[in-house]
């Protein structure tokens, strides 16, 4: 192999699949009361969740120190030649920009750094592509050419429970927040333009899945066969049935179950879900 693979810790990529595919994780931070943890290291999912519920003040999130991305890159330009860092939308995070920074900082190697315009596990998936590909040996401008061309393929629906975490985390503007509490609806929100906007706003969480699911079905009817993704906050045994029955509706559609950490937990709220897609 000449070309590694780096990612974010919000990919949510199990450490199994980190391990099978040699994917490198760089974590981001969440400040839980003054107590820093990189998230998927020093805390679970599940954890954080128990902890926050319980928790005076908001949580807060942080992108990595530039160091860890330098650390890592300088011991990866030991081997490769090439390394692809795949990082979380640059609209919500300064992630992808301080990964960047420190491509220019190490020298013997290449830095393709790719802004996926998406989180959690759709990231995960461009991660998986540019992982396959780099075990068979591909350069990383060949893997940034396949996964600019998935971007076209690719989106993600998400409904929350309150908006209010969005706006306190400055991920939505208050107005759209406003909106959602007044009407005490079950807004669906996606990325447009690398940031998080309002998609539609439904009464109830039930007509929300529908909206989103009618949004699956148009993609396969233009793309055929996709890979997608069902993404919970702490509510597995609703997402798993959701994913269950699609997955029993729409055969074509490789369905995992995956979940928000921390990090992105922090800024969706408990009892989120997602879906997300991109052709296979």
């Amino acid at each position: 192999m000449k070309t590694a693979i780096v990612t974010d810790s919000t990919a949510y990529l199990t450490q199994e699949e980190r391990e099978k595919y040699n994917i490198n994780m760089i974590p981001l931070c969440v400040n839980i009361e003054g107590t820093i943890y990189d998230e998927e290291i020093d805390i679970t999912a599940s954890e954080f969740y128990d902890r926050v519920r319980g928790a005076k003040e908001f949580p807060k999130t942080t992108q990595p120190p530039i160091g860890k991305f330098v650390e890592l890159y300088e011991n990866l330009a030991k081997e490769y030649e090439d390394i692809v860092t795949i990082h979380l939308s640059s609209g919500i995070s300064g992630t992808f920009q301080g990964a960047v920074q420190a491509g220019d900082m190490v020298e013997n190697v290449n830095l393709f750094a790719f802004d996926t315009e998406v989180a959690c596990y759709v990231q995960a998936m461009y991660a998986k592509e540019a992982a396959k590909l780099a075990q068979k040996g591909a350069s990383g401008q060949e893997i940034m050419a396949h996964l600019e061309a998935l971007q076209d393929t690719m989106n993600a629906y998400f409904i929350v429970d309150d908006l209010s975490h969005l706006q306190r985390g400055g991920r939505l503007s208050a107005a759209a927040a406003l909106i959602g509490g007044l009407l005490q609806v079950k807004p669906i929100l996606h990325f447009q333009d690398k940031v998080i906007v309002p998609f539609e706003k439904i009464r109830t969480r039930k007509k929300a899945m529908r909206k989103v699911e009618e949004q699956l079905i148009a993609a396969i009817e233009k793309h055929g066969s996709l890979q997608a993704t069902i993404i919970h906050a702490n509510c597995e045994e609703e997402a798993r049935e959701w994913m269950n029955t699609l997955a029993a509706t729409y055969p074509t559609v490789d369905f995992t179950l995956s979940y928000f950490g921390p990090v992105i937990g922090t800024h969706l709220g408990e009892g989120a879900i997602a879906v997300g897609w991109m052709k296979k």
